[in-house]
């Protein structure tokens, strides 16, 4: 009887921890959907999956990123001020992601608000934008880092 007991225990360790695996990966696939691009973890890379924080891989190229002020902007541009006062020029076009821990588009850009942009550098020191996170305003207590969020192309 103890030798069946060992079996049994075995047999039940190893079906809670198939359901445990199962039941995870499936908490893992589901909060994925819902994490948003503006969690700032890997997903900002360009290329073509190269290792780390925004570096293309083979054939890529290293990616751009700056975060700030929005000063101007218009139909095909806009100028972020960053932290420490210096500007970069960002442009965009209708395959640019816009997100706003909402669905966003271009349109929802406006002079004052804080974002955050991934791209590729220009070798005049501007960004062609892939994606622009629209912040939200901090004054008001929201929270940038456990929001869920979705995105469109711009249009």
């Amino acid at each position: 009887m103890n030798k069946k007991h060992v079996i049994l225990t075995v047999v039940i360790a190893v079906v809670v921890g198939a359901i445990g695996f199962f039941g995870g990966m499936k908490y893992g696939q589901a909060k994925a959907q819902t994490a948003g691009r503006g969690q700032l973890s890997g997903q900002y890379r360009t290329g073509g999956g190269g290792a780390g924080f925004f570096r293309g891989g083979a054939g890529g190229s290293q990616g751009a990123f700056t975060t700030g002020q929005v000063l101007s902007k218009d139909d095909k541009s806009i100028t972020v001020q960053s932290p420490n006062g210096s500007s970069k020029i960002i442009f965009y076009s209708g395959t640019t992601q816009v997100g706003k821990f909402v669905s966003g588009a271009s349109s929802d850009i406006t002079t004052g608000q804080r974002v955050t942009v991934t791209g590729t550098p220009n070798s005049d020191g501007s960004i062609t934008a892939q994606n622009i996170e629209i912040m939200p305003d901090l004054q008001t207590g929201q929270s940038s880092g456990t929001t869920s969020q979705s995105t469109t192309s711009t249009k």
